[in-house]
């Protein structure tokens, strides 16, 4: 088990000089009902799953396009091993990395750093990884095909041996989530869960682990690893 570190990364992005505002993006939230709010708890509990799971000893998480942190803060606040992770945020957005040091320490939880910082970039989080667990949500959908491809073929790169891998993405056609998961498994991966939620935006949460390791993982990540396009899914 890799010493253990828990990272949390976002950023903004758009086409031609257009960027989507992910602070108010995250006002959805507020919405128990919402889509959005869905597919949260979903990744808290599975998140909270992957703690429970992993060997006794330091865990290390690195999770990809956090916003405001709700996630790993919603999953680590009441869980039993919060002491065994330590927590590095990093969000290009000083808004949502403002309210996500808030939140940490509103929970107690002094080991989270929040880095302002670009994740397309493996450089702003090379001292955190390879990971336990790696949170992919938030991404898939508002990326190219090609470079939700880029992203899991760099995966393992990323990843410890038997490491969880958590995504999200829509299903609304022309549905792109057979492709993905088909994509984890030929970079090494075995589907432990994927939850189709029944929302408005047909939200879909992925879990896989990481069994086997490519060869081309020994390789490190190009950059950026993606780039988001104007709108928010």
């Amino acid at each position: 088990m890799h010493t253990g570190w828990l990272l949390v990364t976002s950023q903004v992005f758009g086409h031609a000089g257009a960027m989507m505002d992910w602070f108010a993006w995250h006002e959805g939230y507020d919405d128990p009902s919402s889509a959005i709010s869905a597919r949260l708890a979903r990744v808290v509990s599975h998140l909270a799953a992957a703690l429970d799971r992993a060997p006794a000893g330091p865990i290390s998480v690195v999770s990809l396009c956090a916003g405001q942190g709700r996630d790993v803060i919603g999953a680590l606040a009441g869980h039993p091993r919060r002491d065994d992770a330590r927590a590095v945020l990093i969000e290009l957005d000083p808004r949502n990395a403002r309210l996500a040091r808030e939140g940490a320490a509103a929970a107690g939880l002094a080991r989270v750093e929040v880095r302002e910082s670009d994740a397309s970039r493996p450089a702003a989080f090379a001292d955190a990884v390879p990971a336990d667990v790696l949170l992919l949500c938030g991404i898939f959908g508002n990326v190219s095909d090609a470079d939700i491809a880029r992203v899991i073929g760099a995966a393992p790169a990323l990843c410890a041996d038997g490491a969880t891998v958590i995504w999200t993405r829509h299903r609304r056609a022309p549905d792109l989530t057979p492709r993905i998961r088909a994509w984890f498994a030929a970079s090494g991966f075995a589907e432990l869960a994927f939850d189709a939620l029944a929302t408005d935006r047909l939200t879909a949460v992925g879990v896989h682990r990481l069994d086997r390791r490519p060869a081309a993982a020994a390789t490190r990540p190009g950059e950026p690893l993606f780039t988001f396009r104007v709108q928010a899914v």
